[in-house]
């Protein structure tokens, strides 16, 4: 039943030159396993991102401190392994020892309309994201009822179409624009 999310996961990992990637219903949540993994407490990061980020902290009480920085493609959670590489999806672009996470959103280099993607080099991780984005279940186990032992997970788990879609448009990626730039967050209020 998870064949093609497998499938799209290893096309996805060769690609980029990750041993492992693990997709996810959007890149957002991608970040928010990996915070949850690390269980991160402070983080700096750019002023110049997507507003889900500066929200994101909030929902998780993570500390954070906007930097003006600018970068094209990715950024990195300074203190952390963890990038935040929504903009960037390219031919070898794994950095060994991180955990980057793709968005395969709208006006994204591979634009499935949503999903997302974390990619890693460390077995024991990628199997814990795997579960962590799909209810604790191992999708290995099948029926999951099956399954006796359940690690605390969150129901952001991929479609299969966007796998077989990511699978055909990974296949012309490289022909693709890459690029684009957010204002500043340090111009605008996030409130409650």
């Amino acid at each position: 039943m998870f064949d093609k999310i497998f499938e799209f996961e290893q096309a996805l990992a060769e690609y980029t030159g990750a041993p492992y990637a693990v997709m996810t219903d959007c890149c957002t949540h991608a970040l928010e396993l990996c915070f949850r993994l690390k269980q991160v407490k402070r983080v700096r990061f750019t002023s110049y991102t997507y507003l889900s980020i500066p929200m994101l902290m909030h929902k998780l009480g993570i500390e954070y401190e906007l930097v003006p920085e600018k970068w094209t493609g990715e950024y990195r959670f300074y203190g952390t392994d963890i990038w935040d590489s929504a903009r960037r999806v390219e031919r070898g672009m794994y950095q060994a020892g991180q955990m980057q996470c793709l968005s395969f959103g709208y006006g994204k280099p591979l634009h499935l309309g949503h999903g997302g993607a974390i990619l890693v080099d460390n077995a024991e991780t990628h199997k814990q994201l795997s579960q962590m984005r799909y209810d604790g279940r191992d999708l290995t186990i099948s029926p999951w009822e099956q399954q006796n032992s359940f690690r605390v997970g969150y129901h952001y788990k991929p479609a299969i179409e966007d796998a077989e879609l990511g699978l055909e448009k990974l296949a012309t990626l490289d022909q693709q624009p890459k690029y684009h730039h957010y204002p500043d967050l340090r111009e605008i209020s996030i409130h409650d």
